[in-house]
Order: structure tokens, then sequence, then C-alpha cells
């Protein structure tokens, strides 16, 4: 996405890639094959835009956190498929730790023990693949989340290729000490990971490189920032101040509170996190609750199911029924993520009837997001003692205005999305702008945002609370 000075779109492509399943739980990327669609869609947004390469005054990069590669230096090839941050095999390696190492994990990285982030993803690659180990015994093995690829690639890749991250990527990966903000050799050496194989951590605003003049863009232009996908939402959604919260829907769905330059740890099944980094000022961190699955549920219903052809089906079918007579679906394809944290779970649709239909399926896969969403919420208003009075919302399902809807009847609260949704790619653009004086300072920024549309609660609390316990115990089922 290319935006201008007043964060407006003036260039876009998107492609979707490959989702490779080898088995149950094991969910895989094709490194190579995002870095050749990268380009394409490089090429695409600058032809869309009339624009050429050297008209931008810098590039930002949002990713998929977790996600992890390992890849040689010396051909430039990925080592192995990519480990999604769904992929759940892991799990029985990180239940074998000891306490004492689970808490230290804990306490220095804010994170769950857990195989959604990135460590236990690189101790697995160590030890199952033949050509990592190869590699790393021949020095040119290098691991990273997708950013560090993509900046790799677009900065030379082996000619001149710079391996970097920025703070919100290290923060999730079980490596990074959160006061430090940089690689923990404890930690390093509970997981069994050499420093040499890992990216330098650096703000989530400066110039790392400049692309490459055989790259995709044609000149050297400024790589000047980095932020995780969620990361990047928060500062495309102007939370700059503590208190400040926003919830993105993608393939999964991130709640983030912004705790300012506090480290606040979690009693509630939440992530502590490195919000963003800009520079040489301090680092700010916030609260996290992560959904695994909400719109990959959408696509589940067309991929595997074939209920639906498009995505954008899912209001229409959704609206002809005025409920879900009863069906509540769990999608807990990767386990639970906050506020439960149980690997071990799985999917179920439960409340099904004769006369259950497609149509009722589809809306309850749509109440899941909605209440997934505010069990996360809830958590975050139990650790902050601040009540939720309206939340702001981003990312591709808020185009569905019912499921927005039931969100606002779920939760009782307004649910306000922003005149661009696509905030995560505009938070990118936002870190470079930053880098390089294109944008002054965060004050300018937040005068950009703009309300789209509101949405009011129209339930009774007799209501909500009924269809939430209805819930709860789903989710019983689910463990």
């Amino acid at each position: 996405m290319i935006f201008d000075h007043a964060g407006q779109v003036v260039g876009q492509h998107q492609l979707e890639h490959r989702q490779i399943l080898p088995r149950a739980g094991w969910v895989e990327h094709d490194a190579s094959e995002i870095w050749d669609k990268t380009k394409e869609v490089i090429t695409g947004a600058l032809k869309q835009a009339n624009l050429i390469g050297s008209d931008l005054q810098a590039i930002g990069i949002t990713n998929q956190r977790e996600t992890t590669v390992a890849w040689d230096i010396t051909t430039g090839l990925p080592l192995h498929s990519a480990i999604v941050w769904q992929d759940t095999r892991t799990a029985d390696y990180l239940e074998n730790l000891s306490d004492d190492e689970k808490e230290k994990i804990r306490s220095k990285t804010g994170l769950a023990i857990a195989p959604y982030f990135s460590a236990s993803k690189m101790h697995w690659l160590l030890k199952n693949s033949t050509a990592v180990a190869k590699a790393v015994s021949e020095g040119s093995a290098r691991f990273g989340t997708i950013d560090s690829w993509l900046l790799w690639n677009l900065s030379g890749g082996v000619e001149s290729g710079v391996h970097a991250t920025d703070v919100t990527n290290a923060s999730r990966t079980l490596l990074m000490n959160l006061e430090t903000l940089q690689w923990d050799d404890e930690l390093l050496a509970t997981f069994e990971i050499p420093r040499a194989l890992l990216p330098e951590i650096r703000s989530s605003s400066e110039i790392y490189a400049r692309t490459s003049a055989h790259g995709p863009f044609g000149s050297a232009i400024p790589i000047a920032g980095i932020l995780g996908d969620q990361h990047a939402a928060m500062v495309g959604q102007a939370c700059f101040n503590r208190g400040d919260s926003k919830t993105t829907y993608g393939t999964g769905n991130f709640a983030l509170l912004n705790t300012g330059t506090e480290i606040v740890y979690s009693k509630n099944g939440l992530l502590t996190t490195v919000c963003y980094k800009f520079g040489d000022q301090p680092a700010m961190y916030a609260l996290e609750g992560s959904v695994a699955v909400t719109g990959s549920a959408i696509q589940w219903l067309r991929d595997q199911l074939g209920i639906i052809k498009s995505a954008s089906e899912t209001e229409a079918l959704a609206s002809t029924v005025e409920d879900t007579a009863g069906v509540y679906f769990v999608p807990a394809f990767s386990g639970l993520f906050a506020p439960y944290w149980r690997s071990d779970a799985r999917g179920v649709i439960v409340g099904l009837t004769r006369a259950a239909t497609k149509a009722h399926l589809t809306r309850a896969a749509l109440e899941a997001i909605c209440y997934q969403t505010r069990d996360v919420m809830d958590a975050m208003t139990a650790d902050s003692g601040v009540p939720l009075k309206q939340m702001r919302v981003d990312g591709g399902i808020t185009a569905n205005s019912l499921c927005m809807q039931m969100q606002a009847d779920i939760m009782g609260i307004e649910i306000i999305r922003p005149l661009i949704t696509e905030t995560t790619a505009l938070g990118a653009a936002y870190a470079a702008g930053l880098a390089v004086g294109f944008w002054n300072d965060t004050d300018e920024l937040a005068r950009q945002w703009k309300e789209s549309r509101r949405w009011k609660p129209t339930s009774t609390e007799a209501q909500r609370t009924s269809g939430y316990a209805g819930w709860k115990k789903a989710i019983e089922c689910t463990r």
C-alpha cells in the first residue's frame, strides 16, 4: 500500500499466498513465495498509483509476527518452510520445560509459554531439519521473523542483505528481555539458539538499509519502519497515549492497550509486549490479548467446508436468520490463546439440531469472533481497572456491518471504525515516514485519524448475559 502525506491510499495491490498444512496442528508458509508475491504487489501498487520507485520517500514493513524463517545467506534460499504463528507442533517440548525455566521466560518476556511464539519454532528447526543443521555448522544460517526475511531481501539479499528486526517483533520470540530490549543469554541457552543466527534488534522507526537498485523499486529507497502487525495497527490508529486501545480483526484477533513506558504484567491471561519504539525515544509498552482463529474461521467455512464461495458472502447469508438457533462455534483449531492459553483445546460446534443450516453456522462463526474479542477485552478491563466505553477497530471483517453490530451487542459498548481500515499498513508507513521527516511527530499523525462509522449496542443486559453464558459452556467443551 502507498500512502500520501494526508495518510490517504494512493495505490495498493494484494495477493493471497498458500497455506501449507502438512498434518494436524502444523501450519507452514513458503518464504520464497512470500518474497515473490511481495515483489509482485510492490510492482502492482506502483503501477496503480502511476508512480516509480524513486517517487517514494521511505518504506515501512509490517508482518505476521511470530512466523519463523530459516535461510541460507550464501544461496538466499529458505532452508525449510516457514513455521507459522498458528503452528502447535512444539506444544509437548514447551510442556516439558522445568517450572523454573517457565517462570524465568514469563518474567523476562511478559509472554505465555506457548507454541505461538518463535523460540520453540527455532528450536524445532535446529533439531529436526538437516538442512538447517548443516547451514548452522557452516555459519551460513540465519533466523528471523518475516520482517527480517523481507528486509534482507529488499536490501540486496546475498549481495548486501541487512539482518535486523525491530523491538516489537523481537518481543514476540520468547528470547528478548523486555527491560534491556536485547536478546537474553539465559533465554538463548534455554532454547539452545546461537546468538549469531539472530538479527540485530533495532527501534521501530529508523533507517535500517536502502533498497537494492536491482530490486522491485529500481532505486535506493530508505527502509525506515518495521512493526509487527498489531503494533503497526496501534500506530495507524494513533493509539499513542497510555490507556488507548484498539482491536484488529485479521486471520486472528488482537487487542492492545497502551501502558506507556511502564511494563505491566497481566494477572488475567494477557501478554505484555513492546508497543513501539521510535528512534531514540523510550519504548512504549502494551498489554495484548491474542485470539488464534477469527478471520481464518471464515476461510475454513470457505475452503474446507465449501459453504461459502467468498468471505464477503457471510454477512448476507448470516442475515437470513435472526440468531444462531442455539449453535455455538468455537474455532480452537490451534488451541485457545488469551485468556485461556490451552494449546490442547480443539474446535467444537455445539447446540446442533436438525433445524440448523449453513446460515446458522455462518452466523455462529461471526459470533465466535465477537465472543472471543469480549473474552480478551474483559481480561484487559480486569488488568487495567478501566472499564471500556468504546473500542476502535480495524481489519478486514470490520467491513461486515452485521459482525460489528454483533460486537457492539455482545460487549455492550460502542464500536468505532476509522476512515482508513487498513491501519496496519498505515502504521508501518507512519513509522517509516517519521524516521525520514516526512511527518514531524505523533501529534501530526493523531490529527489525521478520522472516524468512518460507529455501531451502538441494541441488546439488553439480560441478552448479553445469557448469550455469554452459552459461549462459556461451549469453551468448556473445547477443553
